[in-house]
């Protein structure tokens, strides 16, 4: 299974755990929020009301109306624009009393409250939002009689709304850093929580490339089922493998007898052209079953085995040197980290077939580079300075039993033997001319990450 470029299970959580935290964060800010303006409000309503009462507290029946002498405890209702105001008017809505700080501004008439009656407003004095609260009386006197006044006072919001921005200000520095810090603490969490699954990463890696037979047992009690289970298939497939090579040895050997005896036969009488005839197709049937029992051996992916293949490369080499004379030149450029993602028998048949059709056509010269291209790609490239493979045929050639060049001996499996096995692979297998002057066979394989 390849990845499609989706989210990690890390990300994912990390992006559930912001959202969430914005959302309960963003919730509780707001909450937070409502009720300090709640209470705040509240607090303005009984300052106002407290207000009131000081007024009436001071209030005095001069001249027939009700009127404030002197000075009042909080200087703001004295001062200009101090942000704190008051009035009281009679019945018909006449002002008999207005507060210093009203001076030069105009506040809109009310309507007259009742006895006992409190009524909570809004207005603009002085170019600013003020809250105002009327508040009806009925005053007597024993000059006046009995009569009935409104008295107001109205405050500036100025402080109280500095006072909720610096709250605000307060509230949400703290909440963006509460959410900072749990989303921190919630990416630590994940590391330490996901660690299990990213050992279990790197095991089966360690696997995949033959490091390790097989899963660790130690392992969190909900990861265990899965490592059994990958353990059982990594049993179970080297027991069917096994059972595999068991029975293709066993076919192998029933039919190496009678071919043999065959062949002998045949061979006995092979100045006859029938019996020539007879031996080729014996030769021919050998070789196609050496092909299929080849291809039947063979899985796709082997589980947990890599080889290194500069030591396989060189032992071929020194074997097939021994075939031509003079002995031919023979360049091999691999690093000692270079691994074939499969066992070393696979490499041997792979190299072997490319390498003997090299060294069997060569003039001089045969040149071996194996390297890992990107990090993900083992790339083999095998030249020589032979005749090369005509473009015609270079197709042709990786069939079973089709040869570009008749006139050395074979069976014509080799290059389709070392097909199938790269296709096996997932890989590639390419026929070009090389700089050499023969031929260039490049071999692709997918390293197993």
């Amino acid at each position: 299974m390849s990845s499609n470029g989706g989210l990690s299970l890390h990300r994912r959580l990390l992006l559930g755990a912001l959202v969430v935290a914005v959302l309960f964060l963003g919730l509780t800010g707001a909450a937070l929020d409502q009720a300090f303006r709640s209470s705040l409000a509240q607090a303005e309503r009984e300052r106002l009301q407290n207000h009131v009462y000081t007024l009436l507290a001071a209030a005095r029946v001069e001249d027939g109306a009700l009127r404030i002498p002197g000075d009042l405890p909080d200087g703001r209702f004295a001062q200009a624009g101090g942000g704190l105001y008051g009035r009281i008017s009679d019945a018909d809505g006449d002002v008999t009393w207005r507060s210093g700080s009203l001076s030069g501004l105009q506040w809109p008439r009310a309507e007259t409250a009742g006895p006992g009656d409190l009524r909570f407003g809004r207005l603009e004095l002085n170019q600013e939002q003020a809250r105002s609260l009327g508040y009806g009386v009925r005053w007597s006197d024993p000059d006046a009689g009995t009569r009935e006044y409104t008295v107001e006072v109205a405050e500036s919001r100025l402080d109280s709304r500095e006072e909720l921005s610096a709250y605000r200000r307060t509230l949400w520095g703290w909440l963006i850093a509460a959410g900072v810090g749990l989303l921190l603490s919630q990416a630590l969490l994940q590391h330490w929580g996901l660690r299990p699954l990213r050992r279990l990463v790197r095991e089966l890696r360690d696997v995949r490339q033959g490091r390790k037979a097989q899963l660790d047992a130690a392992a969190p009690p909900e990861l265990v089922p899965l490592a059994d289970g990958v353990n059982r298939l990594l049993r179970a497939e080297r027991e069917r493998r096994r059972q595999y090579q068991t029975s293709l040895a066993d076919l192998a050997h029933s039919l190496k007898t009678p071919l043999a005896v065959l062949r002998g036969t045949l061979e006995t009488g092979a100045t006859h052209g029938a019996s020539r005839e007879g031996l080729e197709q014996v030769e021919r049937i050998d070789g196609s079953v050496r092909y299929h029992l080849s291809r039947a051996g063979r899985s796709r992916e082997r589980l947990g085995e890599h080889t290194p293949l500069r030591p396989v490369a060189e032992r071929l080499l020194r074997a097939l040197s021994g075939q031509r004379t003079p002995v031919p030149d023979m360049e091999l450029d691999c690093g000692d980290d270079v691994v074939f993602p499969g066992p070393e028998d696979e490499l041997m048949e792979l190299l072997g077939n490319v390498l003997d059709n090299a060294v069997r056509h060569c003039r001089h010269r045969v040149r071996v580079a194996a390297t890992v291209a990107g990090g993900s790609e083992l790339e083999i490239l095998v030249e020589d300075d032979g005749p090369g493979i005509p473009a015609h045929a270079r197709e042709r050639v990786t069939r079973r039993g089709e040869r570009a060049d008749t006139r050395h001996p074979g069976e014509g499996i080799g290059l389709a033997v070392v097909a199938d096995l790269v296709a096996a692979y997932s890989g590639t297998l390419e026929l070009d001319t090389s700089p050499l002057g023969g031929a260039r066979i490049s071999l692709r394989v997918p390293l197993l990450r």
